[in-house]
């Protein structure tokens, strides 16, 4: 359900420009509102529509999910920590599905400059930046052991 931008709502505060991971949501120049300027290459993460103050970004539904003629709104709500998303059917039917905006606590996840500067093996290693601390395990698991070339004897 690729997102699409109501100007009227709109604001310009960039919040979804700059959350935006596939980099399509843009500011238009004249208008100074938000845009989609290429609803084919969205990554459907929803990031720019919790992200926006405004409630100005809404989605639209496939079929699989919404049929023709329905509507979906989405609502961020910081106070509740939720995120809900409602969805109208052309006979007038309702259906509301609610989400927590985040899984951890505003402010608990560390900014990448609050951790120290890698060493020169740290950063000729193959693991990832804290990968195992991350993961909550001593190590990684290393690769198999390499398999002994076995040669075959000739029969005779």
């Amino acid at each position: 359900m690729p997102t699409f931008v109501y100007m009227t709502r709109c604001d310009g505060c960039g919040h979804c420009v700059d959350i935006c991971p596939s980099d399509i949501m843009h500011i238009d120049p004249v208008y100074r509102r938000a845009v989609n300027i290429e609803p084919n290459f969205c990554w459907e993460c929803y990031s720019c529509v919790k992200a926006c103050p405004q409630h100005a970004i809404d989605v639209r539904g496939y079929a699989d999910f919404a049929p023709l003629g329905h509507s979906v709104r989405v609502l961020r709500e910081e106070e509740k920590g939720t995120i809900s998303w409602k969805l109208k059917f052309r006979d007038g039917r309702e259906k509301e599905f609610v989400s927590p905006i985040r899984t951890t606590p505003w402010g608990s996840i560390k900014s990448p400059s609050d951790y120290e500067v890698p060493s020169i093996e740290a950063l000729n290693d193959q693991e990832l930046a804290h990968e195992p601390e991350a993961l909550n395990i001593a190590a990684l698991p290393g690769p198999p052991p390499p398999m002994k070339n076995k040669k075959r004897k000739k029969k005779s």
